[in-house]
This record gives C-alpha cells, structure tokens and sequence, in this order.
C-alpha cells in the first residue's frame, strides 16, 4: 500500500466530476463515478446504472469505456461515491474483474489514514486467475 501521488489525486478529482455533474439527485444515494487511468496516461470515466435488479458498477463502465476506446493497458482505477462521499473500494465482483482482466492495476480505496494505493491483487488474496 501506498501514499497516493498527483496521477493519484487527478483520477480521484475526475470521478467525482463525473458523478457530480450525473448523480441520480436527492435519491441518488447509490449513485458512483469512477475514473481508470491508462498506461499512456489517458483518464476513462464512467457511472453506475442504479437499478434494482442489479447494476453495472461505475467501475465496470470505466473500463468498458476504456476497452472501447482501445486502451489495454490501465495502471489505475477508483470509484467515487456522490455527495461528497469520496473513494469507496470495489465491490467483490468488481474487485475479481479487476483481478482477472489487470492483474497489475492499482486501486484507490479508502483506509483509516485516508485514501490510499494498493494493487488489485492485494484486494483479492490468495486469488486465482480466470483462464477461459
């Protein structure tokens, strides 16, 4: 785990931009912006669909956005949650994605001593790879 750095801080401000400006208003409780970083330093953005009967997270639409723009390569990714509610860690499907398409990618989560950096297999111990 580490300190976050200003790659860090920009992907972090672009994710609240993003669900900032596209919140679901006063009930958008659940709603989540997220930003990934390719290794070229391009910033992907996405936001979550909120529906009862499941959701793409923010994260998962991030790098749909990504893939479909053609990066490959992503270094970085985090979710920020609306109202102020600042980085929120991946969910436990979102996390196994991450682990099995960027097994190198870093995630910024929130901690006691605030919002840090720690890689997606650090998140998934002991985890296995996904061979189809």
């Amino acid at each position: 785990m580490r300190d976050l750095d200003n790659d860090d801080r920009e992907l972090i401000e672009y994710a609240r931009q993003i669900v900032d400006a596209n919140t679901d208003g006063v009930d958008g409780v659940h709603t989540m912006g997220a930003a990934v970083r390719a290794a070229d330093g391009h910033i992907y953005g996405g936001i979550n669909l909120y529906h009862f009967t499941g959701e793409p997270c923010a994260e998962l639409v991030a790098l749909a956005h990504a893939r479909a723009s053609g990066a490959r390569q992503l270094t970085t990714i985090v979710a920020v949650g609306n109202f102020g509610r600042g980085p929120v860690g991946p969910c436990g499907r979102d996390r196994q994605v991450l682990f099995d398409y960027h097994p190198d990618i870093r995630v910024l989560v929130p901690t006691p001593d605030g919002t840090k950096s720690i890689w997606i297999r650090d998140l998934v111990p002991l985890g296995t790879l996904w061979t189809p």
